[in-house]
């Protein structure tokens, strides 16, 4: 069993899928309140803020019956105010597992090198594998399986992308990418991914011309151009970004009973238009629901059988 989830690559495929039935049962049962973590606790090690993956986290800790404490830059600034290592073994001495939202992977990969107890990567530069899952498991929520599915990611090569290609290869979903040039995903990241596809019997491609990979795709996804940290390039993104927003007529070129995916937060009318994101194919807030059913599914394997 992984001691951690700091990228989906570390997770094989059955563990993947146990982890998506799991959130489905979460999701699918009566009766939100479980004792599954009664005397744990979580704590959140946030350099930047949030709303999903704060609140989603701290409800679903409380809906399985253990506590959570939020620990913002302000409190712990890692590796200036004091060493990740020291960090990560004081907070190991007090919490049963740290959710980490970074800026640099190096930070959260360093707190589960020193930390001895779970660590989850909340999102850092390279990967959000949380948000995977929660696709993932929204996907096959709307489609029943994943065979033969296209997903069409339309935008920036960035973390999200990253994580949702990942999952998508180890559950035999295929992905067209298409972005502008110097917006491409990190291509050592994208060779092993493609290599995984391939032995899943799916494929994960590349390319510049969004209308050919929207084309009878049945998931259209984006992700906004500018990022937290990002604001001084606002202007040149938007420009580099021309052409790639995901409207009514590229989405006529995709499956007529595509979805439509966005992480969240979305710039309407820059990534999207309003009729795209707030359409009958829009399942933006299911997949933002499904953050928090992922979120306890993964808690509740990386925490189960733990020392209390």
């Amino acid at each position: 069993m992984n001691k951690d989830l700091i990228k989906v690559l570390d997770y094989s495929t059955p563990e993947i899928l146990a982890l998506l039935d799991e959130a489905d049962a979460l999701k699918k049962s009566k009766s939100k309140t479980r004792l599954d973590l009664k005397g744990k606790t979580v704590g959140l090690v946030f350099q930047k803020p949030s709303n999903r993956t704060r609140v989603s986290f701290e409800v679903g800790v409380h809906q399985l019956g253990g506590n959570c404490i939020y620990l913002g830059p302000e409190e712990i600034n890692l590796g200036k105010r004091e060493s990740t290592a020291d960090v990560a073994r004081t907070l190991s001495r007090y919490l049963d597992a740290i959710v980490a939202r970074v800026f640099h992977h190096q930070d959260v990969a360093d707190l589960a090198k020193y930390a001895s107890v779970p660590v989850i990567n909340g999102l850092c530069d390279l990967y959000h594998p949380c948000q995977a899952l929660a696709d993932v498991q929204t996907i096959r929520e709307k489609f029943g399986s994943f065979k033969g599915l296209n997903v069409a990611y339309v935008g920036d090569g960035n973390n999200v992308f990253h994580s949702l290609m990942t999952a998508c290869a180890k559950v035999g979903a295929n992905v067209r990418f298409a972005g502008p040039r110097g917006y491409d995903p990190d291509g050592q990241i994208l060779k092993k991914v493609q290599a995984l596809a391939k032995s899943n019997g799916c494929s994960v491609t590349t390319g510049r011309d969004p209308h050919a990979a929207v084309k009878g795709a049945h998931v259209l996804y984006a992700d906004v151009w500018v990022s937290m940290g990002q604001e001084k390039e606002t202007n040149q993104r938007i420009k580099d970004f021309k052409g790639f927003q995901i409207n009514a007529n590229l989405a006529k070129a995709a499956h007529k009973d595509y979805i439509f995916m966005h992480c969240l937060p979305a710039h309407r009318g820059l990534e999207v238009t309003k009729d795209i994101i707030d359409g009958e194919h829009s399942v933006i807030f299911d997949q933002a629901e499904n953050r928090l059913h992922a979120q306890k599914a993964v808690l509740l394997h990386l925490l189960k059988g733990t020392k209390q």
